[in-house]
């Protein structure tokens, strides 16, 4: 049986896209949870499109040796590390099959690109709808033919100069003001049939990623899948614990049908592997991003933090950005908050849990904004002393990144992919983390940020200039230039494999004379 501190998959057919340099060092990789070590010498490769590592300006070190033999990989990840490692296991001698290099000519040539997104990136506020938006937008610049397909509500006609496709949409039985849709109707398939896509992306899980999956089969047009939900940790908070393996299964078989799996963060990444949903060398990190201009300390406003304060500023204050929903675990912060009288909390944005958590803090120092956004959400932001993120379930954190580029110092809890951004060589330094569910934990690491002014500022200053490393113009690049050709290869590869036989039963039974000159 494989368990996740050795976990094999074939990386053989691993394809060398791009020329790349590499930098080579003697070093070992551990994990609390795994005993393998990495092989000797460890090379690093740069461009590599076989890369989980994590964020720009960093890449994931790969221990690969080349030699004619079967090549297994162990995912190994150092806790709170970014670094996902991959070290090698031998097994029989077979020939190792070399993929061909791209043209890199090919790759300044305009795409079509056909995105499925759901629910809407334009008028569903999510954690990846600015991740969305600055895609297309980098997209469009770089020259591509972008057309979206999204759900209907509040759905421009165009974004960037990319064309915006509504599909009729229902809401999610459990998640009510989640909107979901097949975007299977004839009308659909025949604007993307027009469109004549080189690559199909959508965004899963969900329902669109299903008629995403099957217009790309049809097609026989290669197709990428992005995962920002994870939606087998919300299932146990909205509904029934035993539909958790029924959604796995769910997940296994759209990733596995996909060319190529893009994951927001390494722990992700990690979990995807791990309930076989993908194999390793068909998984790729979308760098992160922030908009360091629109989240950036000069949006601090007294009046806005009056308004979060309710008319106390001289007070400390502890902020909160994010969808409120039950699986946020934003009940925690009501115990924490019992802990630090002194200190108001705002909580900016909406959703379903909303008037559940008023209640909760009925009778205490909390303000609930609602939804901001523009202006108003930078100075938000800026306005506060300290960012809480008590959830286990996020992806990556797009908020802390933007707490973070806003200049505040972040305590969030140490699950999902917030190590990814406060790794642990970095806590103390650009944030700080604590035990998921720890109250005291929580508390001890706010109280030292709220009451100490000079670590507070140390720490937001150097947590502004960690974000301003992550640029998404440069994550839009990997993608296009290297993700996408990952995807190109895997599928014409998976054409070979099934068109292969065909072709040598036809040429056996029709030779083809050969002609004397």
């Amino acid at each position: 049986m494989m368990t996740l501190s050795s976990l094999s998959i074939n990386l053989s057919l691993t394809p060398p896209f791009l020329p790349s340099t590499t930098t080579c060092s003697s070093s070992s990789s551990s994990s609390s949870s795994s005993s393998a070590t990495t092989c000797s010498p460890r090379c690093s490769f740069v461009n590599s499109p076989v890369s989980l590592g994590v964020s720009c300006p960093q890449r994931s070190p790969i221990s690969l040796i080349r030699k004619k033999s079967k090549l297994l990989c162990e995912v190994v990840s150092a806790s709170g590390s970014n670094d996902m490692t991959i070290t090698e296991v031998r097994e029989e001698d077979e020939s190792e099959i070399e993929a061909p290099l791209l043209d890199p000519e090919s790759l300044s040539k305009p795409r079509r690109i056909a995105l499925f997104v759901e629910p809407s990136p334009f008028a569903y506020v999510s954690g990846y709808k600015n991740r969305f938006q600055n895609f297309i937008r980098y997209l469009r610049e770089m020259g591509d033919e972008v057309i979206v397909v999204t759900t209907h509500e509040g759905v421009p006609e165009e974004f960037y100069g990319a064309r915006v496709i509504g599909s009729r949409s229902f809401p999610c039985p459990y998640y009510q003001k989640v909107p979901l849709s097949l975007a299977l109707s004839p009308r659909i398939i025949s604007e993307i049939a027009r469109f004549k896509p080189d690559i199909i992306h959508a965004s899963s899980p969900g329902i669109m990623v299903f008629g995403a999956l099957a217009i790309a089969k049809l097609l026989s047009v290669p197709i990428v899948m992005s995962y920002h939900t994870h939606v087998p940790v919300y299932i146990p908070r909205y509904t029934f614990s035993w539909l958790v393996q029924p959604m796995w299964s769910v997940i296994r078989f759209l990733h596995r049908a996909a060319d190529l799996t893009l994951v927001p963060s390494a722990a992700i990444g990690k979990d995807l592997i791990a309930a076989g949903a993908t194999a390793a060398n068909q998984l790729r990190l979308w760098n992160k991003g922030v908009d360091s201009e629109s989240f950036n300390p000069r949006f601090r406003c007294q009046e806005m933090r009056i308004r979060l304060s309710n008319g106390e500023p001289e007070k400390p204050l502890v902020i909160h950005v994010g969808r409120i929903g039950v699986e946020k675990s934003l009940e925690l912060l009501k115990s924490v908050m019992d802990k630090l009288p002194e200190a108001r909390i705002a909580f900016i944005g909406d959703g379903p849990y909303r008037e559940d958590l008023e209640k909760l803090f009925a009778g205490m120092p909390a303000v609930f904004t609602g939804m901001l956004q523009g202006e108003e959400l930078s100075q938000a932001y800026a306005s506060g002393d300290v960012f809480v993120m008590p959830s286990e379930s996020e992806t990556l954190g797009l908020v802390v990144l933007e707490a973070m580029a806003s200049g505040l110092p972040v305590v969030a809890a140490r699950a999902g992919g917030i190590p990814d951004i406060i790794p642990e060589d970095q806590e103390g330094k650009t944030g700080f983390l604590f035990n998921p569910g720890d109250v005291e934990d929580c508390v001890t690491k706010l109280r030292t940020l709220l009451h100490d002014c000079e670590t507070r500022e140390i720490i937001g200053k150097a947590a502004r200039e960690e974000t301003e490393k992550y640029d998404w113009r440069a994550a839009t690049t990997k993608i296009r230039n290297e993700q996408y050709s990952a995807a190109i290869w895997f599928w014409r590869k998976k054409k070979a494999q099934v068109f292969g036989p065909v072709s040598w039963l036809v040429k056996r039974l029709f030779p083809v004379p050969e002609l004397n000159v």
